[in-house]
């Protein structure tokens, strides 16, 4: 029962590989049809329409014997040593430097993100922590929160504004009269 499910996963995994190159002969485009198929499944694992059960031993199985996918690719190059003859060292070189590199973007991509979900944890846990503070400061001495005086600040300005316009109004109003009883317009 356990080999008929892995057969069946793989089919459904080659079905996105056969659908990705059916695509990308339909819209003419460059990239190779499994890659395509591969995004498809990515999209459709991550918007949870294909469970990952669904592939899980299957995928897990290929994995298993990938280091027998490169043989092929082995052999191809011991095919054709006379591309590679007197070049040996230059290759050499070549594997180290790509190493080193992939090495180095690996590490600081990790170390980047690692540092990027520190500080939406760190944020969220101080703005918790504080909240939370602040509620057992109200509840055991009663004691008003700054953001709590800065509305009852920005509240009593409004209302001396509010006042001085109204006093303004009322100072106009009375020279208005006098200017009339004397004669004269403003």
């Amino acid at each position: 029962m356990k080999v008929l499910k892995i057969i069946i996963q793989i089919a459904l995994l080659y079905a996105f590989a056969w659908l990705g190159g059916q695509i990308q002969q339909w819209l003419h485009l460059a990239i190779p049809g499994s890659i395509i198929g591969l995004l498809l499944l990515f999209v459709l694992l991550l918007c949870r329409v294909v469970p990952v059960s669904w592939i899980e031993a299957g995928s897990t199985t290929i994995l298993f014997y990938l280091p027998l996918f490169f043989v092929p690719a082995t052999v191809g190059v011991i095919n054709h040593l006379d591309l590679f003859a007197g070049k040996g060292l230059l290759l050499v070189a070549i594997v180290i430097a790509s190493t080193i590199i992939t090495i180095i973007a690996a590490g600081h991509a990790s170390q980047w993100l690692a540092i990027l979900t520190e500080r939406r944890r760190g944020t969220n846990e101080t703005i918790d922590r504080v909240e939370q503070l602040q509620a057992e400061l109200e509840e055991e001495s009663g004691i008003r929160m700054t953001s709590q005086i800065a509305q009852d600040e920005r509240t009593t300005r409004n209302d001396k504004q509010q006042a001085a316009s109204a006093s303004s109004h009322t100072k106009d109003a009375s020279q208005a009269k006098l200017y009339r009883k004397k004669g004269t317009q403003l």
